[in-house]
């Protein structure tokens, strides 16, 4: 029987922006500017019940490290032991940590995951290890410090480089799309009322899907558009709830998990006042 699972969305930063800073070519659309936040986000997925065959808890991305934030002026609401806390976790719970892509803000904190298995997709980690990955329009978005952290845990051995398809667990899977990085991946994770699609990065804001608008960063918008696609014919499988990356939306469309500012409960599969993973 396959494992289901609780899955939390964690924001620990925020900005502001504006809808021409966020979607691809902006005045194609015949549009006034207007603002828009930007939240950041990362994801806890925990075991639904004990004596499970499961990891303890499985995080998703990781966040931007102090230094990251700061230096393209982010405002951090939380540190990521903060916001661990928050969610009732520990870095020794988390047998497992799954990188969407390579981005400041989504691998800026695993270096407090020291015991954990990372997994990442091969084409992400080529992509960002390779000749390409230092040009001004790729550059600005990773930190130099946190490629060579990849590059040193996958010669520790705790990097697992995926293919196109990647069963973590027992009902948690990764699957590459593409699009924003040449390895963006979504993460999906079946839980007792249906289907979570972490989007990530493929799905920034609610409206990419709902009004077709590529973001401003992108590596191959033929592979955003089919991103796009592929999503929305998963979401239309019974009990599927499509999480977008960065959008402050999320916020209105799932609960608070209990009393605890900046988590929000992605699913109803436990109680939501537990406290550890298991």
């Amino acid at each position: 029987m396959s494992e289901t699972y609780e899955v939390l969305a964690v924001r620990y930063g925020t900005r502001q922006a504006s809808a021409s800073d966020v979607f691809l070519n902006f005045g194609t659309y015949g549009e006034p500017d207007r603002p828009l936040g930007m939240d950041y986000f990362f994801w806890v997925i925990r075991s639904a019940g004990s004596g499970r065959s499961g990891p303890a808890c499985t995080v998703v991305d990781t966040g931007f490290s102090p230094a990251g934030g700061a230096a393209r002026g982010r405002t951090t609401l939380m540190d990521l032991a903060s916001a661990l806390r928050a969610a009732g976790v520990t870095p020794d719970d988390v047998a497992q940590v799954v990188v969407t892509h390579a981005h400041y803000d989504h691998i800026g904190g695993l270096p407090a995951f020291g015991a954990a298995e990372v997994i990442m997709t091969r084409s992400e980690y080529d992509f960002w290890t390779g000749p390409l990955a230092h040009r001004a329009l790729f550059a600005h978005s990773v930190e130099n410090e946190e490629i060579r952290y990849l590059q040193a845990i996958r010669d520790a051995g705790r990097l697992t480089l995926a293919g196109r398809s990647h069963r973590v667990a027992p009902g948690i899977e990764l699957t590459e799309v593409g699009g924003h990085t040449p390895g963006q991946a979504i993460v999906t994770v079946r839980t007792g009322p249906g289907r979570v699609i972490l989007a990530s990065d493929a799905v920034h804001y609610y409206e990419e899907l709902e009004r077709d608008r590529p973001f401003s960063t992108v590596a191959n918008l033929a592979d955003m558009y089919a991103a796009f696609d592929q999503i929305r014919e998963m979401e239309q499988d019974a009990g599927t709830s499509v999480v977008a990356g960065h959008d402050p939306a999320v916020a209105e469309r799932f609960p608070a998990f209990g009393d605890r500012d900046g988590v929000f409960l992605l699913t109803a599969a436990i109680d939501a006042q537990g406290g550890r993973c298991r």
